[in-house]
Parts: C-alpha cells; structure tokens; sequence
C-alpha cells in the first residue's frame, strides 16, 4: 500500500498548494533535494572533479536504478540532459539513407516531429503519419499496412503531452519487431507512472526526463539502447567519454549504451535522478499506476458533472494526463485563476501539436496532470473552483 501521508510528508509543497502539472514537473521529494543539494556543497567543498570521484558510487546507482525500472542492463543505460536531446541522439544515430521512411503517429511530442522534419530536409527521407482511430490511439491496422521495405524506423510518443490517451506500444512494438523495424519510443510522460520492460515494449530505443512523473531534477533524462542495436547505430557526437583516441588517426566507441554520453554533465542532477528512481521503484510502479487510475476515475466523475467542461481523452486506457476545454473560457485565463487560487494546471497550445489540436482547430487547451501524491480532497478542491469560474 502507498503511505500517502509519509509521501506528502516528503513533499512540503502539498500543505503549501495543490499541484497538477506532473507532466509539466513533478514537486520532488526531500530525499532527490537533499541528495543534490549534499553533492553540491560536496563540490563547493573539495571541487567538481574531487567530488565526483567521491561520489561514484552514488554516480553508478543512476545506471543501475534505471536498468531496475526498464528491466535492463545498466549497460544499455545512457544520462543525457532532457529527453529531446536523447532522443534526437537516438534518431540521429540510425544509418538513413535517401528514400527511407519514417513512420509516427498523430500524436507525436512537438520537439521531436520537427526534428523528423528537420531530418526530412537533411537527408531526404519521407515522413508517414499513421491516424489514430476513434480511441485516439494509433490504429494499427494502418500501421501494418503502411509498412514497405523502404521502411526504416516506427517512432512512437508513448503518451502525448496534449492528450492523455496511453498508445498502444507493446503493439506497435510487436509490429516492428515482425517487420524488422527500428523503434524508437518516448517515454517522457510514462516513465515514472506506468510500469515500464523494454523487452514487453519491444523498443530499441527509449528516452525520457528526470523532471515529470519520475520527480527527478529539471535537466536530466536517460536514454535506453537495446544491446543488440549497439552496433549499428552511430552517435552523431563522440567526445573523451563516448569514444577512446586510440592512435592519431582512429578511434574506438564505448562497448556501452554511454557511447551516447559526453564528459560534461550535471553531476548533482544525475546523482538526484537515481534517488528519485529509487524512490518510485521502492513505492512500486503497479501501485503507482493504480493509484494514478484511481484520481484519474475520481477527476473524471467530478468534472463530468460541470456545465461547458469536455474532455478530449478517448480511449479506455487514460494516464494521469487529463485534458479538457471549458465553453466560453480562454485556457490561459483559467491557468492565471487556478494559480492566483494556489493551484497548479498547464496550458497545451495548439501551435505545439499541429497533427491534433490544430488539425481539429481546439485552440489552447487547459491540462491537469495528477500524480501518487495527491488526493482526492485536492480534486473536489479543483472542481469546485472551476465550477465557479
């Protein structure tokens, strides 16, 4: 069972305000602050390199809790300073030729579809976009059939920051696996409340963040590669870490998912990551998700009954991520009334999500994302206000 109270105890910010904007950032608990904050005076005391050569055992733990949290190696675990660069890193690394295909969905994370376009102009690759069917997940069917032997990678956002709807990846990962197709899978708004096994999913590749539902450090992430995709990827840099100066002319790369790391890193960040995974992992990801489900269900019930709310969730597999227009009201104008009240919600623009909120033309849409450590009495808080507004 999750001790909530001992959990809320953790976090001071709950007696202060009521924070739904995980999938923005997490409020992180006193043990991932104290853990930063030691390695910083750590540092202020003996300096950055001293420090970290103290500290290497609290260094090596961020590889081992995520292999812990994916059900992987520590060896297929990279730090990477946010998900966009690792998973532009991971992207990058894949050997394009003119003429490949990528396949994504209509619920791609914004960062990452212009980067695809970036690509697009780079290396003359062509980008097909599979709909999603009437759940608002990525239709299968589709996917399958738009498969062709020029196909080279599936790039897939596990959960969109815009829609809360959890794509159906362990299928997609079936389909690639049988096509013999890379797949690529951000997991930036699952990693830390969803369970998570790499070989389930079937991904190559995953990346995510330290800040959302993991309650990490702001500028940090991971990136996953599968052991069996090592070779054949390519890091698009290398420095010092990533790759050894074996005579003037050669080099050698890392044997090691680290061969997509540089030298430089936020030490503090890193070490603060690991105990934030330690922090889930020892809460337990099944309850994590069943206690996210439980707020979810409970949020819904609530706002259901408030005039001019709809919600754009679909599917019968919803995350913590809740999105919702309110008749008459301007989003941005409802997140200043909910912080002015001490409560914290998100705006998803639609200039960030092209392929869905501009498509169907929703405008700016009013997010609320919950996590394990808030409650019940939070949500009817929330709801009573925005009846009101």
């Amino acid at each position: 069972m999750i001790d909530i109270e001992r959990i809320r105890s953790d976090c001071p910010a709950c007696q202060q305000l009521i924070h739904f904007n995980n999938a923005g950032c997490s409020l992180s608990p006193t043990p991932v602050n104290e853990a930063i904050l030691a390695h910083l005076k750590l540092e202020q005391q003996l300096g950055g390199y001293e420090a970290a050569e103290l500290a290497s055992n609290s260094i090596d733990n961020f590889y081992g809790a995520f292999g812990k949290l994916l059900n992987c190696s520590p060896g297929e675990i990279a730090y990477v300073e946010n998900a966009t660069r690792a998973w532009d890193m991971a992207l990058h690394s894949i050997r394009f030729a003119s003429g490949d295909q990528i396949l994504t969905g209509e619920m791609e994370y914004a960062s990452n579809y212009l980067e695809l376009l970036h690509l697009a102009r780079q290396k003359n690759v062509e980008i097909k976009l599979v709909p999603t069917d009437a759940s608002g997940c990525i239709d299968l069917d589709q996917l399958e059939n738009t498969i062709s032997a020029r196909t080279r990678l599936i790039a897939l956002t596990h959960i969109a920051s815009q829609r809360g709807d959890i794509q159906p990846a362990v299928e997609v990962g079936q389909i690639a696996r049988t096509n013999k197709v890379v797949f690529l899978l951000d997991a930036c708004q699952s990693a830390g409340q969803l369970p998570l096994d790499v070989s389930e999913l079937g991904c190559d590749m995953l990346c995510g963040t330290g800040r959302k539902y993991l309650r990490g450090p702001r500028g940090t992430g991971f990136l996953y590669i599968n052991k069996d995709r090592l070779e054949e990827l390519e890091p698009v840099f290398i420095d010092l870490h990533s790759a050894q100066w074996t005579d003037a002319g050669n080099y050698s790369l890392r044997a090691d998912a680290r061969r997509f790391e540089n030298w430089e890193q936020f030490i503090a960040g890193k070490i603060g990551l690991g105990v934030a995974v330690n922090y889930a992992l020892e809460i337990e990801l099944p309850f994590i998700r069943s206690r996210i489900e439980e707020l979810v269900t409970h949020f819904r019930n609530r706002a259901s009954a408030v005039q001019g709310i709809r919600i754009l969730e679909q599917s019968s597999a919803p995350s913590g991520i809740i999105t919702f227009i309110k008749q008459g009201a301007s989003a941005n104008v409802l997140q200043k009334k909910f912080r002015s009240n001490k409560m914290n919600i998100s705006v998803s623009k639609q200039a960030n999500a092209q392929l869905d909120l501009g498509r169907n033309k929703l405008g700016d849409i009013n997010r609320v994302s919950l996590h394990y450590y808030n409650t019940a009495q939070e949500i009817d808080q929330f709801i009573e206000l925005l009846g009101t507004l």
